[in-house]
């Protein structure tokens, strides 16, 4: 069987890089002398990125990262595509790879994280009827698909991650804490800043949801739904042995994992919708939105008089 054209990469790497702003000059001419589109950003404490491109180039970009001394340890994260699943190539330079917004409290994962568990340890780990899963995403990530059991923060954004620890403290402490992301990196810091707020039993998904599911033994077992990517792909599989959906339609409440926002452009809101349903309901995602953008349409053809 002949392989996909292209491959997505997915990879972040916390090392020290001392001028963030040159760096991403330098990392756009790499990207675009091999035509890959998608995110990186770059800060003083690493890289983290996703990108797109044909099979031949993406294998060249992960060539030159490993051959340079500051990035030879990346690990790339790799899957098989028909086409690009980003529509341009942005690198910019910020003050986190990943935001958590520390501030003076901030940390390197390379000296305090938590506990790395390979996928096969996480699914043994994931027994225990005393450990608390937590996921470490925002809620819409976990709507569309999460593992068994695990506990879902109420936050849209990960800086509001640490308000939310110290609002529910006291079902944490003491508890065997078994943390996981997409695909590790906001894990790294969040670990940490869960072993520097007295927590000692921390635990992390190495390689996060995404190696998880492509793990040999493994096998996305338990996970329920699809891994939400901030890419044109929106959800990918990764269960291979008890798939489920447990995201459901907005409208009628039928399985679906077709994230849609809404068409009303003052609300946009991100919602679940079956094909039948965006045909019937025009993409909106309440009647309140639809009628909504009537009143603009009528008012705008509405003569002056």
């Amino acid at each position: 069987m002949e392989h996909p054209p292209y491959l997505v990469l997915l990879y972040y790497l916390y090392t020290d890089i001392a001028n963030p702003e040159q760096y991403c000059e330098e990392h756009r001419a790499l990207c675009e002398s091999h035509e890959l589109l998608g995110r990186i950003i770059v800060a003083k404490e690493g890289i983290n990125g996703t990108v797109s491109g044909t099979r031949e180039a993406c294998e060249a970009y992960m060539k030159a990262m490993h051959s340079d001394p500051l990035t030879a340890e990346i690990t790339f994260k790799v899957d098989e595509e028909q086409s690009h699943v980003f529509p341009k190539l942005s690198v910019k330079a910020r003050s986190e790879i990943v935001t958590l917004g520390l501030g003076s409290e901030d940390l390197s994962p390379n000296v305090t994280t938590g506990h790395h568990l390979t996928p096969s340890e996480w699914k043994e780990q994931m027994k225990d009827p005393d450990a608390i899963i937590l996921d470490a995403r925002n809620d819409y990530e976990f709507d569309l698909g999460h593992f068994k059991g695990a506990i879902r923060p109420d936050i849209g954004n990960f800086k509001e991650l640490p308000d939310w620890i110290q609002e529910h403290r006291s079902q944490l402490e003491g508890k065997k804490i078994l943390t996981y992301c997409t695909g590790g990196i906001r894990c790294e810091k969040f670990s940490g800043y869960l072993v520097q707020e007295g927590f000692e039993n921390v635990n992390q998904l190495l390689g996060g949801i995404v190696e998880y599911g492509k793990d040999p033994e493994a096998r996305g077992e338990n996970y329920d739904g699809e891994c939400y990517v901030f890419d044109q792909r929106i959800g990918v599989p990764v269960n291979h042995v008890n798939p489920k959906t447990v995201s459901r339609c907005k409208h009628c409440n039928t399985g679906s994992t077709r994230y849609v926002n809404c068409a009303h452009a003052p609300c946009n809101a991100q919602h679940f919708c079956c094909e039948p349903c965006q045909k019937n309901y025009k993409r909106y995602c309440c009647i309140e939105c639809q009628e909504a953008d009537i009143q603009i349409q009528n008012s705008a053809t509405q003569p002056n008089i």
